[in-house]
């Protein structure tokens, strides 16, 4: 991964080159940081180099304008208020995944529910072959961005040997109030196949994820590093407690990360449930700089969002599941599979 640290050095040697210094009256507020699994985020025409078919008004799941609209309104009314109970809604930067293009992600920051925010995209096209992407969506006031890079993920199918073409990880480096951060969003590669066949390609995932990590923390020790994302992996599992090196803190050593919805993960509490049992896959993982310093924007805590409006309301055994807009090709009307996460730094 020799290219991946040359590649961070000029990152940082970038970032080094701007003049600093807090201005007169600067706010001290929290500032939020989000992910969300916006579920299927595709516009309603059929991209023929990407398989989007079943997203068209013809399509299986009848995807058309109408439920376009209600989708992009129901994501941007959850990302408006995230984080409201600690500071001032709207999250400074929130990452996103299952996004379709950049413009989706247009259409959804300029939405009305979001529009008085100003918020700006990040966003690479990926070679995932259902043609969805990762982005990253900030506002400027709070977030400045000096670099943006896509680094792809090689993943190879075990019986055939070819490729498997999925989401590229966005490494967004910028500045807080001043301070320098490194934010890699992902989206891992999906459990299709079952847990333990599909199990290499996430490992591989949170190798190379691992591998940004521990070339910005060689250039500096106290690098401000948030890795968020859907893993399609609880913390407990190989690829983000051994690979990515992701512990609760209890367990942390040298150069680990904190993984603070690890400590939160137990039966009942997740972002998402199947059969019954409930998954920490969406997680925001951060340096342990930003859990030990003194001065700065520091950590504080974490939370999973999992408002009632989120939640199944009916009788039976789905009660409380999180209120998706599809079940198959069933069209549900709701916000996502997933519940969105977020941290605070003070």
């Amino acid at each position: 991964m020799r290219f991946v640290f040359v590649l961070i050095a000029s990152v940082c040697l970038l970032s080094s080159c701007f003049l600093t210094g807090q201005k007169a009256g600067e706010t001290t507020e929290p500032v939020v940081i989000g992910f969300y699994n916006l579920e299927n985020l595709f516009d309603t025409i059929d991209a023929p180099e990407v398989r989007d078919e079943e997203f068209t008004p013809d399509g299986k799941k009848a995807w058309n304008t109408q439920r376009y609209e209600d989708k992009l309104a129901k994501m941007s009314s959850i990302i408006s208020v995230l984080g409201d109970t600690v500071a001032n809604p709207g999250p400074a930067v929130m990452g996103l995944c299952e996004v379709e293009n950049r413009g989706v992600l247009e259409d959804l920051i300029n939405h009305p529910n979001l529009k008085a925010y100003n918020y700006q995209i990040v966003h690479q096209d990926s070679p995932d072959k259902r043609g969805i992407d990762v982005a990253l969506l900030y506002r400027p006031n709070y977030f400045k961005v000096d670099n943006v890079d896509a680094l792809p993920l090689y993943i190879y199918d075990q019986e055939d040997g070819d490729r498997i073409y999925t989401r590229d990880q966005l490494l967004v480096t910028g500045r807080i109030r001043d301070e320098h951060f490194h934010i890699i969003v992902n989206h891992w590669p999906s459990r299709y196949g079952g847990e333990e066949r599909s199990r290499p390609s996430r490992k591989a995932a949170a190798q190379l994820t691992r591998s940004v990590v521990d070339s910005l923390l060689t250039i500096n020790k106290d690098a401000n590093i948030i890795v968020m994302g859907d893993l399609n992996d609880d913390p407990h599992n190989v690829s983000v407690k051994d690979e990515l090196r992701a512990v609760v803190k209890s367990e942390l050593s040298d150069a680990d990360l904190y993984n603070p919805l690890a400590e939160q993960h137990k039966p009942g509490v997740g972002t998402l449930c199947y059969r019954g049992n409930w998954n920490m896959f969406d997680q925001l993982i951060i340096s342990q700089n930003l859990l030990n310093k003194t001065t700065g924007l520091r950590y504080q805590n974490a939370f999973v969002y999992d408002a009632e409006q989120l939640r199944q309301q009916q009788e039976g055994k789905y009660n409380g599941y999180p209120f998706r807009t599809y079940v198959g090709n069933r069209y549900f009307g709701g916000y996502s599979d997933h519940f969105p996460v977020f941290i605070v730094l003070e």
